[in-house]
């Protein structure tokens, strides 16, 4: 069975709800819900795993009740919540009794590092740090271990993957799109899960078929041109400035 890692961030109707809203990849509450429908009526929905990054309030104001009513954790569906370990307490983002909110409802909890800082721009001393400080800061709010990651902006490769396992991590989360595959122990792909997203487009990358998962991989690839030539903050700040 392939396993599908969703990745959503936060879940907004507009520019005005709580947290912090994205053009790009806020979804609407009203999409989501479609898209736990559709999870939920599939003959294996376990395969689906639903991610959330960085930790923007309406992951428990929102998300939170509409993964219950979907009936999360109880029918064996899996929901995971990376959040930064900086920013928790910030306005719009996620307090430390949010956290333990999550986890007490069944919710898994992983690290999204501490600075949200691409872990492949650090020397070596400071991605440990940022691997070790984020994993021991959500450990100590929720009470028990935190074994998976996500990679800030889905940078980083087999150095950060080698410094993950080494500081206690089992799993790697990036943003190449796609099922699992055997090829990389620990390393976890995923499917970027944007505001715009409609129905059907979001039934075929779910099930990793059709031209829109043969669109995304080539978009993903195309991208990481620019990335590697502008460097990884020149290249945000183009991004920026776009959307």
């Amino acid at each position: 069975m392939r396993r599908m890692h969703l990745m959503y961030h936060g879940i907004h109707d507009d520019p005005t709800s709580p947290g912090h809203f994205d053009p790009v990849y806020s979804v609407a509450p009203a999409r989501f819900a479609q898209q736990l429908d559709w999870i939920a009526a599939q003959e294996c929905p376990e395969r689906f795993h639903v991610t959330f990054d960085d930790g923007d309030i309406s992951n428990v104001t929102t998300a939170l009740p509409l993964l219950l009513g979907h009936g999360l954790p109880e029918r064996g569906l899996c929901a995971t919540f990376f959040i930064t370990g900086g920013f928790i307490d910030r306005p719009g983002m996620l307090r430390r009794a949010d956290v333990r909110t999550l986890a007490d409802a069944g919710m898994r909890i992983g690290a999204h590092g501490m600075s949200h800082g691409f872990l492949e721009d650090m020397d070596l001393e400071s991605l440990r740090r940022e691997l070790r400080d984020s994993k021991a800061a959500l450990e100590d709010i929720i009470g028990r271990e935190v074994d998976s990651m996500a990679l800030p902006g889905g940078r980083g490769g087999a150095r950060e993957l080698d410094e993950a396992l080494a500081c206690g991590y089992r799993d790697l989360y990036g943003s190449r799109p796609g099922p699992d595959d055997d090829m990389q122990p620990g390393w976890r792909n995923r499917i970027a899960i944007t505001r715009e997203l409609g129905a059907a487009k979001f039934a075929a990358l779910a099930n990793w078929s059709g031209p829109a998962a043969r669109w995304a991989r080539l978009r993903h690839g195309a991208l990481a041109v620019p990335k590697r030539v502008l460097g990884n903050a020149r290249y945000q700040r183009l991004r920026a400035a776009l959307t």
